[in-house]
């Protein structure tokens, strides 16, 4: 079910940039980034939910690490920037 929808959100996203091609607006960068996200999210939830318990939980484990070290390395760039000048 939710691969139908994250299938039709995809093509939504699609015909809502032809629309917008059509009818000649402008398109920013952060509309098509903010859609895709969206869309991106809709194919992981959806792959989420059809994984076992166990391996959902290492995924998870494995994201949140991951913005852990994200953090990490931004805040580290912002303290070594800030030194400099």
């Amino acid at each position: 079910m939710l691969t139908a929808v994250a299938v039709l959100a995809s093509l939504a996203f699609f015909g809502w940039l032809i629309y917008r091609a059509v009818k000649g607006k402008l398109v920013r960068a952060y509309m098509v980034t903010r859609v895709l996200a969206y869309v991106a999210g809709v194919y992981t939830f959806a792959f989420f939910l059809n994984m076992d318990i166990p391996q959902l939980i290492k995924v998870l484990v494995s994201i949140l690490l991951g913005a852990v070290v994200i953090v990490l390395a931004a805040y580290l760039q912002r303290r070594r920037q800030s030194s400099k000048q």
